[in-house]
């Protein structure tokens, strides 16, 4: 029964009920929402729940194990055997030629003087200078090879043996003569070409002199010059 000064907060209270229950359902759904779905803008991650592998552990993991390498030349040689056997001929075939090819090219290329394919003693346009010096010069020390074969067979005569030994000193003093002209020729033109060198003195008067002993068409890198040239 309603008594007449009830209907005031009778009216507030009829009025306040729907509000509440909107309010109760909405703090569900939000409830809900929040559950199912991360709140955007958030700068928090959920966890995986598991640590994340480093880098090496993930290429290993996708490598496989790695076998240990051998311990001996036995053991080499078997592993090598396995994967000759595990690899198809003619994949070998063509692995083989084309290694073959790229030696031959590095070798053209060398021959040639390019500097890149050079041996560490021959890089430097101080070397390439004394080569030229070389290359352009007749030098008695460039009998040494066809000397030593003419010995070989004197030593094999009876005869001529008695005179092999005299026959060697006497080469041997006149190279020696000639390999300290050419080392203080190459060295002298080196300085007045390349003042600032620090390539020099008995280092590049060896080089000079070990090149010069060689026969000319055995000569690496091959000679850029001809004999008589001027450098």
């Amino acid at each position: 029964m309603k008594l007449p000064w009830n209907k005031e907060s009778d009216a507030t209270a009829d009025s306040a009920d729907p509000d509440t229950t909107e309010t109760a359902e909405t703090s569900v759904d939000t409830d809900d929402d929040t559950d199912s779905t991360p709140v955007r803008g958030s700068s928090t991650t959920p966890g995986k729940g598991r640590p994340t592998p480093k880098r090496r552990e993930a290429e290993n993991r996708r490598r496989g194990p790695v076998a240990p390498p051998p311990t001996n030349r036995t053991e080499a040689r078997a592993r090598k055997k396995e994967i000759k056997k595990a690899t198809p001929k003619a994949d070998r075939k063509a692995r083989s030629a084309e290694l073959k090819a790229q030696r031959l090219e590095q070798r053209e290329r060398m021959m040639a003087g390019e500097e890149r394919y050079l041996m560490p003693r021959d890089k430097g346009e101080v070397r390439r200078y004394a080569r030229d010096i070389v290359d352009s010069r007749r030098n008695f020390v460039g009998l040494f090879m066809p000397f030593a074969i003419v010995l070989i067979v004197v030593m094999f005569l009876p005869n001529l043996a008695y005179f092999s030994t005299p026959l060697l000193l006497v080469f041997v003093i006149f190279a020696a003569i000639d390999g300290y002209i050419l080392g203080r020729i190459v060295n002298r033109r080196v300085r007045e070409r390349f003042p600032d060198t620090t390539d020099g003195g008995f280092r590049l008067g060896w080089y000079a002199f070990t090149r010069a002993m060689q026969v000319r068409k055995m000569r690496a890198p091959a000679p850029q010059v001809s004999a008589g040239d001027e450098v």
